[in-house]
């Protein structure tokens, strides 16, 4: 009778062990979700203030102002120009 007792406890802590872990998968799916659906910061010019746009006819990527005010690029991108420069 106690052994049946001791396996009956097992399940019931198995049990509750397992929607434990599902609970937590569910956490972390949502937050998952909620990081993808952020909306992406929007990049202005500092002179006209105007959305900077992307350009891609450059055999790299940069951000350039619609007004002619300049042309911006990531950190990765400008170390990779200024190795071709060299």
């Amino acid at each position: 009778m106690a052994d049946e007792k001791d396996r009956y406890g097992d399940k019931m802590h198995d049990r509750e062990k397992a929607h434990e872990d599902q609970w937590a998968r569910d956490q972390d799916q949502r937050l998952l979700e909620k990081l993808r659906q952020k909306p992406q910061v929007e990049m202005l010019c500092p002179q006209c203030h105007s959305q900077l746009v992307a350009s891609a006819g450059a055999p790299f990527a940069m951000l350039g102002c619609p007004n002619a005010h300049g042309a911006w690029l990531d950190h990765q991108t400008l170390e990779a120009l200024l190795k071709r420069l060299q």
